[in-house]
């Protein structure tokens, strides 16, 4: 492995498109900005703000999905002024489009992309649809996706995204204009290569969270969900496995469009949306962390901030949660959607708070060999080193 990235601190300019509703990517951004630059190195961000949808008209807006000029003029500029050794891309869509990777290639920067969603290979970022896993998408041209009106539920739309996906598939922009990719994990990292992403190409880091040592183990109790309200979330599957446990609550921190329909679910405490102090306190408290998500979550935070707490966590047996949750050893698996079986490892987790508090001893482990800062950052060092040996090579005519 190169360590070109390891012996200097590096210029690093970050490209991400914010979201109008702050989210996980969003956070995860601005975090590893800090830990780049806590750690010397040097960082600036290109970024865009999709609240400016709001003053672009459709036609525009689909033109610079496929390609935006303002990105190529824009970011010509910061390259020529910054001299980044690297840039790290995280959202380009729709507004910075992919048009990022060509000025980069351009001026021979190499590109690290971190694979947030699964925008790539299914135009709704999720493979679901109408509440359940779907890959017809998966590996071949996305059409699918327009006919089933994927995106916003609009066919203009997901035609646009659409049109972006195959036209830089075809001449070849995700193959060869991006150095290195960021999968957050090994099943991530599966679906990209069957979706057609060289695998030499991507390497798998996950996300991190910087939290402190949980204080004294003090008397855990209860269940707890934390996350957005909806339903992709699985909030139905956890609302019916609530009504079913009849004296047990279930603590709800966070917000979104199934609020409402929660609001009168028995078994259902709702908190609302807490600040990220508030939240490692209940969990420092809890018995169990429940993540009962319908879709292939990417990486699901709220697990690992869970096992940094010394809390166990029962999850969907569905993508990466499958993979970041080991069974009966960090917390328990249940068949997605399934809310009796939900409900049947939620009783005997209750019934066993012994075994679940050495599965919170486990999480503690396993979030200090794999999730901590120090880890990521090295992780990430030696990607950007691998992506500017690789750009060299290409610039001195390598393979």
């Amino acid at each position: 492995m190169p360590t070109v990235a390891t012996e200097r601190n590096l210029r690093v300019l970050v490209a991400h498109n914010f979201y109008q509703q702050r989210g996980g990517e969003d956070s995860v951004v601005d975090a590893e900005i800090g830990l780049l630059q806590a750690r010397g190195h040097d960082v600036e961000r290109f970024s865009r703000h999709n609240d400016e949808l709001a003053q672009t008209g459709r036609i525009a807006a689909a033109v610079q999905t496929l390609w935006s000029g303002r990105t190529v003029a824009d970011l010509a500029r910061r390259i020529a002024a910054f001299r980044p050794d690297v840039i790290h891309a995280h959202n380009t869509f729709p507004l910075i489009s992919p048009a990022l990777y060509s000025v980069a290639a351009s001026a021979g920067i190499p590109v690290v992309q971190t694979l947030h969603n699964f925008r790539l290979l299914c135009p709704q970022a999720m493979f679901l649809r109408e509440g359940r896993v779907c890959e017809d998408c998966l590996g071949r041209f996305p059409w699918p996706a327009v006919r089933h009106r994927c995106y916003r539920g609009s066919v203009p739309q997901t035609a646009v995204l659409v049109s972006m996906l195959g036209v830089h598939r075809m001449i070849g922009t995700y193959r060869n204009k991006v150095s290195r990719y960021i999968a957050l994990t090994e099943f991530s990292r599966a679906k990209f290569i069957a979706g057609g992403l060289a695998g030499e190409q991507i390497s798998v880091k996950p996300n991190f969270v910087d939290a402190l040592v949980p204080e004294n183990e003090r008397q855990r109790s209860g269940a707890l969900f934390v996350g957005r309200l909806s339903p992709e979330k699985g909030t139905r599957v956890l609302a019916r496995a609530a009504a079913t446990r009849g004296h047990a609550i279930i603590d709800v921190i966070g917000t979104g469009p199934e609020r409402s329909s929660l609001e009168a679910s028995p078994g259902i405490l709702l908190r609302g949306w807490q600040a990220p102090d508030a939240v490692y306190a209940r969990m420092r408290e809890a018995a169990c962390l429940v993540v009962p998500s319908i879709c292939f979550e990417n990486f699901p935070v709220a697990i690992v901030e869970a096992f940094a707490c010394g809390l166990p966590v029962i999850a969907s047996r569905l993508g990466a949660m499958a993979e970041i949750v080991r069974d009966g050893e960090t917390g328990l698996l249940f068949e997605a959607g399934n809310a009796d079986d939900l409900a049947r490892k939620m009783a005997w987790a209750e019934s066993n708070p012994e075994a679940l508090r050495e599965m919170g001893a486990n999480a503690r482990r396993e979030y200090e060999i794999r999730y901590t800062p120090e880890v990521n950052y090295r992780q990430l060092m030696a990607i950007y080193s691998d992506a500017i040996a690789a750009a060299r090579s290409k610039a001195e005519g390598g393979v």
